[in-house]
């Protein structure tokens, strides 16, 4: 076993193309991180293999920002002290999506629940082509591939200094940020086909490289786009910057916390 870094930051994101929210301690389960993307919206327009409405079709969806009324009930599941002092450990038992429920602020500082019939009305007014849209609810994480987005943060200071952009890192919309040890840009690339120890006892089998889209060329603050990063990753890096993982040992992390290779 060899420590190959440390988490920089821990990220969720309660619905699916709105803002994020930064953690100082996640749990993270076999869907994912907990509480991560349980919200969307989908579109009768989108494909049927990827039925939501994102920030790809509707930018401004990243200025809508959402919050978790019971913050308190969704950090863990309510039993997992006494599910991991059981034999091995068990798996624990998830809240319902009634914990989950979530508020989301508008660009113009209103409130609404993320039920609310006016929030989905906002979201089609600015739309150029009128979509169809219903809420999505679910007890796992609605990812775009697999459950765990990784990024190190030399990549992302790597690819500002070729971009000649200061690339803020939101724009990865990773769940995990890491520093590496090696502190070489791409680092991570490394650790597909292979698996990470992180914290005391996550474990992630690191699946692929994650492959890029307009999602990155969208200003975090303003929504607006500068399509010449989406081509330049895509000329010089084959659109891919940072990792996807699987949860193969659930537990809890925090920042600071070292990263070891297993195997």
């Amino acid at each position: 076993m060899r420590v190959v870094g440390k988490i920089e930051s821990l990220w969720r994101y309660p619905v699916k193309s709105m803002r994020g929210e930064e953690l100082q301690e996640a749990f993270v389960g076999f869907p994912g991180v907990y509480g991560d993307r349980l919200h969307a919206f989908r579109s009768l327009r989108a494909p049927k293999g990827f039925p939501y409405l994102t920030g790809r079709e509707l930018a401004g969806m990243l200025l809508y920002r959402p919050r978790y009324r019971h913050p308190e009930r969704t950090m863990k599941p309510g039993n997992l002290a006494e599910a991991e002092a059981l034999g091995s450990g068990l798996t624990p038992v998830y809240a319902g999506l009634c914990d989950f429920m979530v508020d989301v602020e508008t660009p113009a500082g209103e409130r609404l629940a993320i039920d609310d019939p006016r929030l989905i009305s906002m979201l089609r007014e600015g739309l150029h082509d009128k979509h169809e849209l219903t809420l999505l609810r679910s007890d796992r994480s609605m990812t775009d591939c697999r459950p765990i987005s990784i990024i190190a943060m030399q990549t992302a200071r790597r690819l500002s200094q070729e971009f000649g952009i200061d690339l803020d890192k939101r724009r990865f919309r990773a769940n995990l940020y890491i520093d590496l040890e090696s502190g070489n840009a791409f680092g991570e690339d490394e650790f597909v086909g292979r698996t990470l120890r992180i914290g005391p006892k996550t474990a992630i089998a690191v699946v692929n490289r994650d492959t890029r889209c307009k999602m990155i060329t969208l200003d975090p603050d303003t929504a607006q786009p500068s399509p010449e990063i989406m081509r330049r990753l895509a000329r010089d890096h084959e659109s891919k910057a940072g990792i996807y993982g699987a949860v193969v040992a659930e537990g809890t992390i925090r920042p600071g916390d070292e990263i070891a290779l297993l195997d």
